[in-house]
């Protein structure tokens, strides 16, 4: 149970600061789980927390009697029952906190695409909906109304598995490669669960430990350097201004 709410940073909050305190205090939760890139508290009496991360957002647990103090960039901190406490930390406070009741919440999970992991997200499915969009690969990718829970990192891993250049429109991405891309995302998306996620500097697990995934990059992050693939050499361009990576062979330019 939620004993009590402390509010170091307000802007973190989807409403003021003792609304959401005196809201949270005293739920119970029941359930932990994923919407898109976001975690979901499922509390009772009808509470629903959802926690977006941002840029680099971090969810610590923090156990009764542990003498360390809590991270410098604390934003909320949760009491629970017993003594022991989960910690909402932001650097760069570009994420959000947000309560709602259950029937809002299934509101607002209806605003958000299919789950790249669920049975629902079929590659038939995933064709009928690039061949609605004009938007470039990538920042389609990207957008959570269309699929939710892809972030820059995955979406580029994804696109240079499939040989899918990220600027290609999404309508114009031929037929051969929907199946190929479909199964990269998720082959990327599992592969990544796996290995607790990638950290590049700030991500952190709740027990506060790194993810593993980061050598396992094949394209992002390898402006430069040799293609895992052919003799090219890596690039890189900015898309919605967004940092994409691409070999120039491997994933043909638009004509």
């Amino acid at each position: 149970m939620i004993a009590g709410v402390r509010v170091r940073r307000p802007d973190l909050l989807s409403e003021p600061a003792g609304a959401f305190a005196r809201g949270m205090a005293g739920a119970e939760i029941d359930q932990v789980g994923r919407r898109g890139k976001n975690v979901v508290w499922f509390c009772s009496p009808d509470t629903v927390l959802v926690i977006n991360l941002g840029m680099t957002g971090r969810l610590l647990f923090h156990p009764r009697g542990d003498p360390a103090p809590l991270p410098i960039h604390t934003g909320v901190t949760f009491d629970l029952a017993g003594g022991d406490a989960a910690v909402y930390s932001d650097v760069r406070r570009f994420g959000r906190l947000r309560r709602f009741s259950g029937r809002s919440w299934r509101r607002w999970s209806r605003t958000l695409g299919l789950e790249p992991l669920g049975r629902s997200f079929t590659a038939r499915r995933l064709a009928a909906e690039l061949a609605r969009s004009r938007s470039p690969i990538r920042s389609w990718l990207l957008d959570q109304r269309r699929v939710a829970g892809i972030g820059n990192i995955y979406a580029n891993e994804a696109l240079f598995l499939a040989g899918i250049h990220p600027a290609l429109p999404a309508r114009a991405i031929p037929a051969a490669k929907v199946a190929p891309l479909h199964r990269a995302m998720r082959r990327v998306l599992r592969a990544a669960i796996a290995a607790c996620g990638t950290t590049l500097r700030d991500y952190r697990d709740p027990a506060g430990l790194e993810g593993s995934f980061g050598p396992r990059l094949v394209i992002y992050g390898r402006e430069g350097q040799p293609c895992v693939k052919c003799p090219g050499v890596v690039l890189r361009t900015v898309i919605s201004n967004r940092s994409a990576f691409h070999c120039p062979h491997c994933q043909p330019p638009p004509q």
